[in-house]
């Protein structure tokens, strides 16, 4: 027995040839998109699984206005420690 179903779907010109152009940026198959795009659906549109707090939805808010005027610091510089402070040298010890 087939552990997947078949489905045909038709999409606008338009939206055919930005899944092609992921295709080819992101190396997958098209079903790999799809899955992936009906996933994301599912969890956000349709099974909903939890609402932020009040505290939660200001702090996203206020993050997002942060990130609009520029003020953030990218993971590979995060990781690279732009977030730590400069170390003080000490003096030899002999």
């Amino acid at each position: 027995m087939r552990e997947t179903s078949t489905f045909t779907v038709s999409l606008p010109p338009a939206m055919a040839k930005q899944i092609e152009k992921v295709m080819k940026t992101e190396h997958r198959t098209r079903s790999e998109l799809v899955r992936e795009a009906l996933r994301v659906y599912f969890n956000v549109r349709v099974l909903p699984t939890e609402r932020p707090t009040a505290a939660e939805a200001r702090a996203y808010r206020r993050g997002m206005a942060a990130y609009k005027r520029g003020e953030y610091v990218t993971l590979g510089d995060y990781a690279n420690g732009v977030d730590r402070s400069p170390r003080r040298t000490r003096k030899k010890v002999s």
